[in-house]
């Protein structure tokens, strides 16, 4: 049985694109230089806690979750006070897939937003909602709940390093795969892909470090019921997916569906969009974790911009 006109996906070429050398130098090179110029200070205190303060109503540090209603809203707005957060941004990398994926449905309307915001929120909520569970389940016993130190290093932030330096050499796999110097497992599955970048943003919250989630994690621990864990932290992921779905329907939208055709126009355009982001929100995230912050605790050197300390 064939696919109808509507939701044929048009074929993937297997060729690279031209300049393939300088695409990924060019990337790279953007994952670098993002990596160094990134004030952790600017995204997690000025943007993410006055976004969290003013959405609240009250110091969202500070004051006390009061109840599951206040829990389940402090999630979702903690998860958006976090978008731009350095075990977040990589998320951004979803927009090229998804785009693959709208390019690919032929119908007009609503469900060209819809298809591949909901291919990419059910992978995000699959993990997130298992990691949840287990986490309440688990508790204290978790090093990402622990105030132990190995040295100078504490345990969470160890776990932080290893979960998001496997999550960014997973962007950078899928980065290379889509731009053909290394096998596609998606190659003809853009669903599939996004599913797949779906879980890894939902992977996000195995590491995050972010003090407001680190709050919510062990509210969500003290209460005891895994539900509410499961719940407290697919709210936490809606909420940190919800700029960048908002973006992605200002471009479809404000375009008139231009957008969409410009990349479907073209496999290899598609393929470039795909694979540049990808490949340099992984190095951002590989090095960030993997390089500058373990400077920060002294094993290793990384350059520090001014108004970092």
């Amino acid at each position: 049985m064939t696919a109808s006109p509507s939701t044929a996906i048009p074929p993937a070429t297997t060729e690279r694109p031209p300049r393939t050398g300088r695409i990924l130098l060019f990337s790279v090179a953007a994952g670098i230089l993002l990596a160094v110029l990134w004030s952790y200070e600017f995204v997690d205190s000025v943007i993410g806690d006055n976004v969290a303060n003013t959405l609240l109503g009250h110091d969202a540090k500070g004051t006390a979750i009061g109840g599951t209603f206040a829990g389940l809203l402090f999630a979702f707005v903690s998860g958006l006070a976090g978008t731009f957060t350095a075990c977040n941004i990589a998320m951004a990398a979803a927009v090229g897939p998804m785009s693959q994926v709208s390019a690919a449905d032929r119908t007009a309307g609503v469900r060209t937003l819809l298809r591949p915001v909901g291919f990419l929120t059910l992978g995000m909520v699959t993990v997130s909602a298992v990691y949840g569970f287990v986490g309440v389940l688990l508790g204290d016993r978790l090093p990402q709940l622990s105030t132990e130190k190995v040295g100078a290093v504490p345990v969470r932030i160890i776990q932080s390093e290893v979960v998001f330096v496997v999550i960014g050499l997973a962007l950078v796999y899928l980065g290379l795969a889509a731009l053909r110097v290394l096998p596609d497992p998606f190659r003809d599955r853009p669903v599939a892909r996004v599913i797949t970048l779906g879980a890894l943003i939902g992977g996000f919250l195995i590491g995050r470090p972010y003090p407001l989630f680190n709050k919510l994690f062990h509210w969500a621990a003290d209460t005891g019921n895994p539900l509410y864990g499961a719940a407290a932290f697919v709210l936490q992921s809606l909420g940190n997916i919800a700029i960048v779905v908002a973006i992605f329907a200002l471009l479809v939208v404000a375009s008139r569906g231009g957008f969409l055709r410009w990349l479907a126009a073209s496999p290899r355009r598609t393929m470039v969009v795909t694979a540049s982001l990808l490949i340099a929100l992984g190095v951002f995230t590989v090095v960030y974790w993997g390089v500058r912050v373990p400077a920060i605790f002294g094993f290793g050197w990384f350059p520090t911009m001014p108004y970092n300390g």
